[in-house]
């Protein structure tokens, strides 16, 4: 089977989940529900195209399988941000400012550390990205422990209500911001999306790209902000995903057997949507809202991520 073929299964396999989604167990208002479904459903598309399209391009510049963009300490500046209000504003203030301005607001400080990250690193010509990594993970790191810090002294209920921010959720997407989100996300790929023939390249590595006439600093620099925004979009839309990128990007290199990142890219979208609506799905009609689909995706993430280290071990 040819990985036009594997394709074709996993949009059919997305398209059939996401019909169950819409239609199964439909009480009472039919257009209600297939409303409120289907902006979940936009909503999840959305998000799952921004990371995996995100994670593959990042594990082909840093040319590594078992890294995603959180590493560079997105997700914990999210964090920090969200208790830096509540333990300044109190928690009526994060329901009560606007979110349209609370998602720009977020989205921007991301990307604007992101950016400063990036300046940072290619500041002097042949900075090692792996530099980069080191530099955000203690930034994340670093961002952490302020996090816990503040979070022990913040009021016990606010901290409740703050939790509600720190995992990913599709209960409460609002129009307003999906439309912000949609428009930043095509943009974002749009600008992108000539440079995915250079990925096919970089994955041969810098040295390779370079001799094979690939502006590497100037490339990398470009395609790193691409992630940035696509990983500040979807975490600040849905809160953060942890494990997700990890897990569709492994599958979609061990169902389609390609170099070809605009299939890589496409399959682990598909990947994505699929885990995500079934993920989802299994958050409404099995365990009933009782847990959020983040802790799913991390739980069935963290697993695979643990038999990655050890395949990797024992390949040594």
């Amino acid at each position: 089977m040819n990985d036009k073929a594997r394709l074709g299964i996993l949009a059919i396999l997305s398209a059939a989940i996401v019909a169950i989604f819409l239609f199964a167990n439909v009480e009472g208002d039919w257009s209600y529900v297939l409303e409120r479904r289907s902006i979940k459903i936009v909503a999840i598309v959305l998000t799952g195209v921004a990371i995996a399209y995100s994670t593959v391009m990042f594990q082909t510049i840093t040319n590594n399988k078992i890294l995603t963009p959180s590493i560079i300490g997105l997700d914990s500046l999210y964090s920090l941000f969200q208790t830096f209000i509540v333990f300044l504003f109190g928690a009526t203030s994060l329901t009560t400012m606007s979110r349209n301005v609370h998602f720009l607001l977020s989205v921007g400080l991301m990307v604007i550390f992101a950016a400063f990250l990036f300046k940072f690193l290619f500041k002097r010509e042949g900075q090692n990205i792996y530099y980069l990594l080191l530099v955000g993970l203690i930034f994340g790191t670093f961002f952490q422990s302020v996090s816990g810090f503040m979070e022990v002294l913040i009021d016990p209920n606010d901290f409740q209500a703050l939790q509600d921010k720190m995992f990913a959720t599709f209960n409460n997407v609002n129009k307003d911001i999906l439309v912000l989100a949609i428009v930043g996300v095509l943009a974002t790929i749009g600008y992108s999306y000539r440079h995915l023939k250079f990925l096919d390249v970089l994955s041969l590595g810098k040295e390779h790209a370079i001799n094979l006439g690939i502006e590497y600093d100037h490339v990398v620099k470009r395609l790193l902000i691409v992630i940035a925004v696509l990983t500040s979009i979807a975490t600040a839309l849905v809160g953060p995903i942890t494990f997700l990128g990890l897990l569709v990007a492994n599958v979609a290199y061990q169902v389609l057997k390609t170099y070809q990142h605009k299939w890589l890219i496409l399959g682990a979208s598909l990947i994505s949507v699929i885990a995500l609506v079934g993920g989802q799905f299994i958050v409404e009609h099995v365990f009933t809202f009782s847990t959020t689909i983040s802790v799913i995706i991390n739980f069935v993430g963290g697993v695979y991520f643990l038999y990655l280290l050890l395949k990797e071990n024992k390949s040594w």
